[in-house]
């Protein structure tokens, strides 16, 4: 059975101030679009391979929020992900926690406002 979330949108209210956080906290180059007449910016993709991917969206119906669904990233360094994101002003909502064999979470609060979760495997 493949996974069954595909795609998901990350709330903004200023993408600019956004793609900068995310692309200096995750790494990630984004890649931005004007899609029915909202602004978004998407992360890479890998077809074929397991895991969704996403992207920032700016428009009427996008509210940011430590509300609703918590998204995780897969990261190989939790601590280095916390400090990147601490530099630029965020949040740790969540400390760092040993889940056992399922390795490390924490949650951070991004430039936006929104919760995000942060996941690295043990190894």
């Amino acid at each position: 059975m493949a996974n069954p979330v595909f795609h998901f949108e990350i709330p903004v209210t200023d993408m600019d101030r956004a793609i900068a956080f995310y692309e200096a906290v995750f790494g990630h180059d984004l890649t931005r679009e004007s899609v029915d007449g909202y602004d978004m910016a998407f992360f890479p993709r890998a077809d074929g391979q397991p895991g969704a991917s996403g992207a920032l969206a700016r428009g009427d119906v996008y509210r940011p929020s430590h509300d609703g669904p918590v998204i995780y990233f897969d990261v190989p360094d939790i601590d280095a992900v916390i400090a990147r994101a601490e530099a630029r002003g965020s949040k740790v909502l969540y400390p760092k926690k040993d889940i056992g064999a399922a390795g490390f979470v924490a949650e951070i609060e991004d430039s936006e406002g929104n919760r995000i979760a942060l996941s690295q495997p043990k190894g």
